[in-house]
């Protein structure tokens, strides 16, 4: 996925029904749709492939909800940055409301607590793996290996790994926003609202491929104000969600 060959065909189209605070984003392809969440007050959304908002759910029992990505059928992991946790839900249809108490959830305070915590989540369907990545200070992203087993029931046997960052990731991104792991491609995809770009890395895990969110480039009529969210569609399209509630579509050539 050469990233520097897309264009821009959706360009700052305002979600209406959302004010702001618009973080994450996630696809569903049972659904067709996108997921994402609004921080304050917490709230699970989804959105129409074009932008539109299809329904908003309140969520209980969280605090700052940045992140979320689509497990399989109604499963769903979010992200909330200040407590640095990962939430199991079930997000159904008809659903009205989502309640986190008692739900499974993992901590993981690898950092001091505060508004530099984990900003995004992407799920490996092929290897059943969660990726985590945390703003900055340190910029971090986490591997998570054998949590669908513990939460089907399974035996106990958690792996977590931290990617070690090459010396060229801190001249290229600044922060991480958000992350989004391509299974065709084995491409890893990370979001940085302060650099303005998508950087692609390869299998290897080397810089491979950007994509600049700035006016000029990629046919953008001004630059992404603040890029909060990444996902790819079956078509390797790409869709960028940035607050206050702006939605972007770039496609391949």
């Amino acid at each position: 996925m050469a990233l520097e060959h897309y264009w821009v065909v959706m360009d700052a189209r305002p979600i209406t029904g959302i004010a702001e605070n618009a973080s994450g984003l996630t696809y569903h392809s049972d659904r067709n749709t996108l997921f994402s969440v609004i921080n304050r007050p917490p709230q699970v959304i989804e959105l129409t492939l074009d932008g539109q908002l299809l329904r908003s759910l309140p969520v209980d029992g969280v605090d700052d909800l940045e992140g979320i990505t689509h497990i399989e059928g109604n499963d769903f992991f979010l992200a909330d940055e200040r407590s640095q946790q990962l939430v199991h839900v079930r997000i159904n249809d008809g659903q009205t409301r989502i309640i986190t108490h008692g739900r499974p959830r993992l901590t993981l305070a690898v950092d001091a607590p505060g508004n530099l915590g984990f900003e995004g989540v992407s799920w490996d369907h092929r290897a059943n793996r969660l990726f985590v990545v945390k703003e900055k200070r340190p910029l971090r992203l986490l591997e998570l290996k054998g949590l669908k087993e513990i939460l089907q029931g399974g035996r106990l046997d958690l792996d977590i790994r931290e990617w070690n960052f090459s010396q060229a990731w801190p001249f290229l991104i600044r922060d991480l926003s958000s992350v989004s792991y391509h299974e065709d491609s084995g491409m890893m995809f990370l979001l940085s609202h302060e650099s303005h770009l998508v950087l692609g890395l390869d299998p290897n895990r080397n810089p491979a491929t950007l994509l600049t969110l700035r006016r000029g480039w990629h046919g953008l009529t001004k630059d992404v104000p603040q890029a909060e969210g990444i996902a790819i569609a079956p078509d390797r399209s790409i869709f960028i969600i940035s607050e206050p509630n702006l939605m972007y579509k770039f496609a391949p050539p």
